[in-house]
Parts: structure tokens; sequence; C-alpha cells
């Protein structure tokens, strides 16, 4: 991928990963930016979570789905 991407919320650039094996994704394009809205908010927005679940949202990008944005979902920590 020559162009660099980043956050339409943050507007920090979008860290390049790769799904996990068997999972079907391939390359990803993840917002690693604590500070960002959609992490910093999103504790509250995953509905039927325990109200104490470490669980959150990340922006990301599916690169070999032509860069169509979804809500990741990541550990927040304790």
């Amino acid at each position: 991928m020559s162009e660099n991407r980043y956050c339409p919320h943050c507007g920090v650039a979008l860290t390049a990963t790769l799904g996990p094996p068997d999972s079907g994704w391939g390359a990803l394009l993840v917002c690693e930016n604590n500070e960002c809205a959609v992490f910093k908010g999103s504790n509250e927005n995953i509905k039927y979570k325990p109200g104490d679940s470490p669980l959150g949202c990340r922006y990301a990008e599916d690169v070999d789905g032509g860069y169509k944005p979804f809500n990741m979902l990541a550990f927040r920590g304790f």
C-alpha cells in the first residue's frame, strides 16, 4: 500500500495490520489513537455487553474490500 490513510474522526494515520489467521480478513488499517472519539465513546455504544466489560471499538478499514470502513472490536483495558 503506497498511500497513507487517516482516521476521519481524529486525523491520525491508520496502522496496517493483518487479520487473525483463518478469520477471512486480510490486510486491515486500524486507528490506534486512544483519544479518538470512536474509541473513547465505544464503551457505551456496544449493546448487550456487561457494564464492566473491557471491550470497545476502533475505526478500521478493510484494504481488500476497497477500504470499506467498519468498527473493529478492541480490548480497552481495565
